[in-house]
């Protein structure tokens, strides 16, 4: 008999995303820490592209403090996985161009869109120039993820697969700058006030390649192979893991004595 691949996960939908912001602002009534969506969203993405597949214990401190608890929040770990296979379906399709419905999309937003929208009682004293720029949260999220494992994003032997990290890395790390670029359209709205630079939107569609370079050069390379360790050596007077049952002195350590003249 036959068995049926399960499923794939369903993608996140605006209720999801709204359900994970929700969860996200009644966890930061405890810890004024914990981050916004879009910080976790690149996060998330740099474990996706991360040559180590991470253990959940291992980055949710990380990410969301040492008081997270996953089995109190089973509904938010719960559309996490469901965005991990996401990104991880998106990164992994054979896509040429921005424009595939299959292509990664990172879940970003236009902050100093959202505001240029408001009236301007309730905008009140807010200044664009302190808020993020668009997806510059998002490249944040994924250098923090870099930057507290480094060793699992150290440069490959090979100098082409090097420059290609290099490369990838330094394109993100370009996004989590400001836009210094003049405004020319909106991402919030499609008729909204300017808040985004052209050159800002050339420099998400090179990020979200950079992480398709990303996930392609750790899968091709496969985890890193740490050098290897030598099996604790026994006693002088343990028996000999050879299953001989001669003492280890007398077996395979024969020829290992520091001293001639030790006590049996």
């Amino acid at each position: 008999m036959t068995t049926k691949p399960a499923p794939e996960p369903a993608p996140l939908d605006a209720d999801d995303f709204d359900a994970m912001d929700a969860e996200l602002d009644r966890l930061r009534e405890q810890d004024e820490e914990i981050p916004q969506w879009e910080f976790c969203e690149g996060f998330l993405a740099a474990l996706v592209c991360m040559r180590r597949p991470l253990p959940a214990e291992e980055y949710w401190p990380v990410l969301l403090g040492e008081a997270f608890r996953p089995m109190a929040h089973m509904e938010f770990v719960g559309r996490w996985r469901r965005r991990w296979a996401e990104i991880a379906t998106a990164l992994d399709a054979p896509v040429e161009t921005l424009d595939d419905d299959r292509t990664f999309q990172p879940e970003v937003v236009d902050t100093r869109g959202a505001v240029l929208t408001m009236a301007p009682e309730e905008r009140g004293e807010i200044d664009l120039a302190d808020l993020p720029a668009f997806a510059q949260v998002w490249a944040l999220g994924f250098m923090y993820a870099v930057e507290n494992w480094p060793d699992d994003w150290l440069p490959p032997r090979d100098a082409d697969a090097a420059g290609m990290l290099d490369n990838a890395l330094t394109t993100i790390v370009a996004l989590s700058d400001d836009d210094k670029g003049k405004p020319t359209l909106s991402m919030y709205a499609q008729d909204g006030p300017p808040s985004v630079s052209e050159q800002r939107l050339d420099d998400f569609g090179a990020a979200i390649w950079a992480a398709y370079d990303l996930r392609q050069l750790w899968k091709s390379l496969g985890p890193r192979v740490d050098s290897i360790r030598k099996a604790p050596q026994p006693g002088r007077n343990d028996p000999c893991p050879c299953g001989s049952g001669k003492k280890y002195k007398k077996c395979h350590g024969a020829g290992n004595a520091e001293t001639p003249t030790e006590t049996p």
